[in-house]
């Protein structure tokens, strides 16, 4: 099993060394498994269980001062379940991996989520804010939480921000199998209820026979240019993997003007590529 693994692309971390050691259990994690759904599950459960990664626990806070988590899975053979909008549940990837395999649907969101993974033994109504998070929000002087959307908008329109976000592209040589798993707290400040590029397929998660992506940075943006899709595009089209990373974080640049990082996968190794200050990744593989 090979994995590999993003901490978000953004600025650079005040103590990289730590959250690289995380990144390395997280790759670590999924490459013991014995196949791609567990592969990336697992390792993007490590990096949402950490306070120092923007999903899960320690996710951004919303306008409300709420933390809502996203998430979206995909495999090779196109089965895809995604989770947005979700207060109280830590382990989003884990969520959207039950919508993948236990529902009819690609995508539940808000409460219904929340309710889904209670159903199925995900842990909920965990408190996701962490004391730095509170501080901040409470520092940014936000307006009261009945303020309105149109309040909000006003006071977020110039502290609306945050790019990081995690995920794991998995292959199995043995198998020839794929995925690729995109977790978030979505940007911070955003407006309550916001839903990014996260667990859009082919905007933050994209997998096809060809291999797989990841992606983080500008949501909205990334939204519009369907980044992760580009990626594995351009695998099907006969680049490796380093070469389609390259490629679609250049053609995103010249497209938008904004910041992003993508991870890819394909039957040969490992690539990636961002434009923003920085991107840690890890690639682990099993003996």
């Amino acid at each position: 099993m090979r994995v590999i693994c993003h901490g978000g692309a953004g600025g650079v971390p005040d103590e990289p060394e730590p959250r690289q050691a995380i990144l390395d259990e997280a790759a670590e994690t999924g490459a013991g498994e014995s196949g791609v759904v567990d592969a990336v599950v697992s390792a993007v459960e490590v990096l949402e269980e950490s306070p120092r990664f923007n999903a899960g626990y320690g996710g951004a806070v919303q306008s409300d001062g709420v933390v809502r988590t996203d998430a979206g899975i995909m495999t090779d053979e196109r089965e895809a379940g995604a989770v947005a909008s979700m207060p109280g549940v830590a382990n989003a990837a884990g969520v959207a991996r039950v919508v993948m395999e236990e529902t009819p649907h690609v995508f539940v969101s808000g409460v219904h989520a929340v309710d889904l993974a209670d159903d199925f033994g995900i842990e909920v109504e965990r408190e996701l804010l962490t004391d730095d998070g509170r501080a901040d929000y409470e520092d940014a002087d936000p307006p009261a939480h009945d303020a309105g959307p149109k309040a909000h908008l006003e006071w977020l329109d110039e502290k609306f921000g945050g790019h990081d976000t995690v995920g794991a592209v998995a292959h199995d040589p043995e198998t020839g199998t794929f995925a690729a798993c995109t977790s978030t707290g979505g940007r911070t400040f955003a407006l309550a209820g916001r839903v990014g590029d996260v667990p859009q397929i082919g905007s933050g998660f994209f997998c096809a026979p060809a291999g797989g992506a990841s992606a983080t940075g500008a949501g909205e943006d990334i939204a519009k240019a369907t980044l992760t899709r580009r990626a594995v595009r351009h695998l099907e089209n006969g680049l490796d993997a380093q070469a389609a990373a390259d490629r679609a974080i250049a053609e995103f640049g010249e497209l938008t003007g904004s910041s992003a990082g993508v991870i890819v996968l394909d039957e040969a190794g490992a690539g990636s590529a961002y434009n923003s200050e920085g991107m840690q990744t890890s690639v682990a593989t099993s003996e």
